[in-house]
């Protein structure tokens, strides 16, 4: 009696890949660009509590700085094992891809879809406010002006990003270069004008229990981190990259260990200028190192460094995150409308869309909750990612790889891993946020239903 053979669904059929030169996108971006696409989305985090976070859960400068160097390398491993993954799929929309041909189309369109109605937009929300809160330190700014200006920088840089991919390149070029400079002198002249925080830098580890130092080192690598997201921004727009299996990893790589240097350089140098004490309780560590060395004129330099940090994260997510949202729609998976290339060959409907919604949820006040909210959902689909390597060498052998993760497999195994933990400890530190998550995540299963269905002409 012969074998019965199984065939799958038409909707968890994952369209064939495409010829990289068959995209109607163009392929114009260069290493450069790459590079302070994702540098400029990173470290944004950073600005604000991150390294009163770290130091208040290390103790001391020199752990504070292992904490980093931890963090920037579990980030390396990831950054590795995706550019193996983007050089393979060197298509718009990044993880997107990578999860449809590693596991099912299901889970690329769960990823696209958090993507799109929560982590992307709740973040240049965020970001946006913070913008304008900074502006208002200068500017005589009321409530009600803040949340106006905030919308209209996202739909006006919106609209920019619609217009044109070397605009949206060289302004982002422009941004994360002005930010590097100011971070690098901001941190040069901690180191030349203060000292405060000498008793800092005494010791390796803090006079505590070693539990406790576990414990908070811990802690200090998960919230560092955080500091480095935006590293997969350079995946998104892969169906853009000039030559991207070569461009694509050293983007990932070099951005990552660039953006792990400056931190190292920037924290400590907050340490350095300030007290302990002060360091340890400064829900503002930038804001505060600058008051303490430089006085007034220190405050306005960090003021400007902030704006413009976030306008580059801002400009930088409207211009990557739109892409996952082209590729779905391209895909038959999201509005047609959001498909369409114009005729600069940007996918302008999508970047317009991503900005509208955006915009949306600054006027509901729940951007910051909703991205709590799925953060359990973030450490998912870097697990996912991480393990995609493996599968797909597992499944395709023979398949041409033009990049293969250095160390393979123990980078992106442990990679994966360390994400699978980071996800078990949300869960469990955060059951309530992550349930309610999950259930975000889970609202595109009937959204993926009626796309794919729609598609399939069942509809």
């Amino acid at each position: 009696m012969p074998t019965p053979t199984l065939t799958p669904a038409p909707e968890d059929l994952v369209p064939p890949l495409l010829n990289p030169n068959d995209s109607p996108l163009a392929r114009e971006l260069t290493l450069l660009d790459a590079l302070m696409l994702n540098a400029g989305v990173m470290l944004v985090a950073a600005l604000f509590v991150v390294p009163g976070v770290v130091f208040a859960n290390t103790g001391t400068a020199w752990l504070s700085a292992l904490a980093w160097l931890t963090a920037g390398a579990i980030t390396w491993c990831g950054a590795a094992t995706f550019a193996e993954l983007g050089a393979r799929y060197p298509r718009a929309g990044g993880p997107y891809v990578f999860l449809e041909h590693a596991y099912s189309r299901i889970w690329g369109f769960l990823y696209g879809w958090t993507l799109f109605a929560v982590i992307q937009p709740a973040s240049i929300a965020a970001v946006a406010i913070a913008c304008l809160t900074y502006a208002g330190t200068v500017l005589p700014l009321s409530p009600a002006m803040s949340m106006g200006g905030s919308v209209a920088l996202v739909l006006a840089l919106s609209v920019w990003n619609a217009s044109g991919l070397r605009r949206s390149a060289t302004t982002q070029n422009t941004l994360t270069t002005a930010k590097l400079v100011l971070l690098i002198a901001v941190a040069i002249g901690c180191f030349w004008f203060g000292g405060d925080g000498i008793d800092s830098f005494r010791g390796p580890v803090p006079v505590t229990p070693l539990t406790h130092t576990v414990a908070g080192f811990g802690m200090a690598v998960t919230a560092a981190l955080w500091a480095f997201s935006g590293w997969t921004g350079a995946t998104f727009v892969g169906g853009e990259l000039r030559d991207p299996s070569t461009t694509l990893p050293r983007a990932l790589s070099y951005s990552v260990i660039g953006v792990t240097a400056l931190a190292l350089l920037v924290t400590s140098g907050f340490l350095w200028a300030l007290p302990p004490v002060t360091a340890a309780n400064s829900d503002r560590m930038i804001a505060d190192t600058a008051a303490h060395v430089f006085g007034t004129a220190g405050g306005q330099l960090v003021t400007l460094a902030v704006i413009i940090s976030c306008l580059a994260a801002v400009n930088g997510l409207l211009f990557a995150g739109a892409r996952v949202t082209y590729a779905m729609a391209r895909d038959g998976l999201f509005i047609p409308w959001a498909a369409k290339v114009n005729a600069r060959r940007v996918p302008g409907n999508a970047v317009l869309c991503q900005g509208a919604w955006a915009s949306v949820l600054m006027f509901t006040g729940r951007y910051d909750q909703l991205f709590t909210y799925v953060v359990v959902a973030v450490w998912l689909f870097y697990m996912l990612g991480g393990f995609a390597v493996v599968i797909l060498r597992h499944q395709h052998p023979d398949d041409s790889r033009p990049h293969d993760v250095l160390g393979y497999p123990y980078v992106p195994v442990v990679f994966g891993i360390v994400a699978w933990a980071l996800l078990l400890q949300t869960l469990w530190s955060h059951p309530r946020d992550s349930l309610i998550g999950i259930g975000l995540v889970l609202t595109g299963v009937p959204a993926y239903w009626y796309w794919s269905r729609r598609t399939n002409g069942e509809l």
